[in-house]
């Protein structure tokens, strides 16, 4: 019998609303460990090149890791994937909560989802049982009043969701994918697809966990992390002050992005900060299936001009510094509400309050006029018009409407030379750690598949000379010992940037909470990562497998890329972050578009990718065991 996964995958049609399932060998099971890797092997194999984020022919696929639903922390993630809207690239999304967990005990380990349905759907899966069930009631609601819905028609108060709303609904290319209404998808457009597919939901409900192979060693791994909780400064911190706490160590290094990236300092970053919100709007904290971390913060206002409901959650540091700093509002109630309004309509926080920067810095400067805003003034600082504006672009409505597909699409449409404030690659806007400090970042953002992410690396701290030995040790672990500057981006940091990337990449393959799974200072390091997937699948599998698992998909998602026509010249930094930043620790500070070039060059080849092109060679896919990738791609790739 398998250990951990299951061996079935659901295939749904909805243009036929039929459904087949299949059962793949262990060995398939074993080469992609799920999550990401298994999203991407059937989106390459089933989805013909070329087709639109938006047509009925993009492969929307949901997939768990091979240990999800094994009771450990940070094992409850669950990876989308599609063709972006956002991008037109490879869109990678994960989410955590209990949704995935749920998802592998209602008895499938990935969901294929094709074809676009005649009239709005939702997918209703219980205990390997699939139905698909009439949704027009509700098309127009908000994530929240969705799941509260659809657990009532179906008398299944514990049926666990994952919706879209509004923003999906009308395909904003922002558009999350929701679970708890608190809990996205985030950042590259899938609830978009889902809104193309007339797919409202996906409820699941299961009753039957999967076995694991030694559940002594899995509850002694268990233990560990519980035990060591409060002795790692970094996991403690996100238990007690959630991602917000970073807000003061971004201002104190100049990272704290301002004012649509003009500056890495904000003279109010201490009403922002996550020991603000704990010490005043905090009502608890949640937590994941499993997860002894419990980072999640549930705030609520009862009372004042920006009532919140805690079962929006709370905002993320990422969610403060793009509805805050960025737009340079420094009313933590406001970026609350504005938290509750994104995730209310299924939106992105960091791509709607980066988009909203860029038209208030593009207000300030005469390229935008009340006339194209319909009579609002988006200034910098003004938390109504920022609000106004999310739930214009949420409903696609008046200004709103040309903002609800991000800042590239805006400023391509409006021209007037607005695209000179954006910060964005590939259209998708970046996240708020400043490359100008965590250098290694500009070559993260700049040739990510997926666009710009902070997730998808270490950041430099941990590898600077003043990092903490705990830190250090287990990035010695996978041969790095040479710790640099913060602001350095060599060879060295580059290969730090490599190998750092496979281990995230890793965690995004057998869908692990990288808060909780890493590199570095996360609660469980390399060191454990074999050994928590032999407790759970019985596999004699090591670090070096698992990693090589890892890298293959990293390749999977530049050929993605490369068969729909991106390549080195895709690879790039918006102009503003060569452009000296203004303030603080920061000052003055750029990245250099010479020094992005060389670092890329480098990259490149150790990654064996074409320096050329930026795509994986064929010599590359066959290395790591995608001969089908390579022969399907020739001739377009060398040897």
């Amino acid at each position: 019998m398998p250990y951990g996964f299951l061996g079935k995958v659901l295939h749904v049609d909805l243009t036929r609303a039929a459904w087949t399932v299949e059962e793949p060998p262990e060995a398939l099971y074993r080469t992609y460990l799920g999550g990401s890797g298994l999203g991407l092997y059937y989106l390459l194999r089933e989805m013909p090149p070329g087709t639109p984020a938006l047509a009925p022919e993009n492969v929307l696929v949901f997939s768990l890791g091979v240990v999800t639903g094994a009771a450990f922390s940070g094992q409850s993630r669950c990876t989308a994937n599609a063709r972006s809207p956002l991008t037109g690239a490879i869109g990678d999304s994960q989410v955590g909560g209990f949704f995935p967990a749920e998802l592998k005990a209602a008895g499938f380990d990935a969901l294929v989802i094709r074809g676009a349905a005649a009239t709005p759907v939702y997918l209703w899966i219980k205990d390997g049982a699939v139905e698909l069930r009439p949704a027009d009631h509700l098309w127009g609601a908000d994530t929240a009043t969705t799941e509260d819905a659809i657990r009532a028609e179906l008398a299944e108060p514990k049926a666990r969701c994952a919706a879209i709303g509004r923003a999906g609904e009308n395909r904003n290319a922002l558009a999350n994918i929701m679970h708890m209404a608190s809990r996205a998808f985030g950042r590259t457009g899938l609830g978009a697809v889902m809104g193309a597919k007339r797919l409202k939901a996906i409820a699941v409900r299961g009753t039957q966990p999967p076995a694991v192979f030694d559940r002594k060693a899995l509850q002694e791994l268990h233990a560990w992390g519980a035990k060591n909780l409060r002795a790692n400064p970094s996991v403690e911190d996100l238990h007690v002050n959630g991602t917000a706490g970073c807000v003061p160590y971004q201002q104190l290094t100049g990272g704290l992005p301002t004012r649509n990236w003009r500056s890495g300092v904000f003279e109010r970053f201490e009403e922002i900060a996550g020991e603000t919100m704990t010490a005043t709007l905090l009502k608890s904290r949640d937590t994941c299936y499993a997860c002894v971390t419990r980072c999640k913060r549930v705030v609520e206002i009862a009372e004042g001009p920006y009532r919140v409901a805690p079962r929006f959650g709370g905002p993320e540091y990422e969610t403060i510094a793009a509805l805050g700093a960025y737009c340079g509002i420094g009313d933590l109630a406001a970026i609350a509400k504005g938290n509750e309004l994104c995730n209310r309509h299924g939106m992105d926080t960091i791509g709607s309050g980066a988009t909203i920067a860029w038209a208030m810095e593009c207000f300030e400067h005469g390229l935008l006029t009340p006339a194209d805003t319909g009579g609002l003034e988006p200034r910098f600082g003004d938390a109504a018009a920022m609000l106004t504006l999310l739930e214009q672009m949420a409903e696609r409505r008046d200004f709103g409407a040309v903002l609800a597909d991000g800042s590239a699409a805006a400023a391509a449409r409006i021209g007037r030379g607005t695209d000179a404030f954006l910060v964005a690659v590939k259209g998708a806007e970046l996240p708020a750690h400043m490359p100008e400090v965590k250098r290694s970042l500009a070559l993260i953002y700049a040739v990510n598949p997926f666009g710009p992410d902070h997730q998808s690396s270490e950041h430099d701290p941990s590898y600077a000379p003043d990092a903490p030995a705990e830190d250090q040790q287990r990035l010695a672990h996978l041969g790095l010992t040479r710790p640099e500057a913060m602001d350095v981006l060599d060879d060295e940091k580059v290969r730090f940037a490599w190998t750092t990337q496979k281990v995230f990449s890793l965690a995004d393959t057998l869908n692990l909470c990288q808060f909780d799974w890493g590199p570095a200072w996360q609660l469980y390091g390399p060191e454990h990562f074999a050994r928590m997937v032999r407790a759970v699948t019985g596999w004699d599998v090591t670090l070096d497998e698992l990693l090589l698992a890892a890298e293959r998909r990293i390749h999977m998602m530049r050929a993605f890329n490369q068969r729909e026509g991106f390549d080195r010249s895709h690879d790039t930094l918006p102009r503003r972050l060569a452009e000296p930043r203004v303030g603080g620790p920061s000052d003055g500070v750029a990245v250099p578009p010479a020094e992005l070039e060389r670092a890329k060059d480098a990259y490149y080849r150790l990654a064996g990718w074409d320096p050329a092109t930026g795509n994986p060679t064929a010599a590359t896919l066959r290395r790591v065991g995608l001969d089908w990738l390579a022969d399907t791609l020739a001739p377009e790739l060398e040897a």
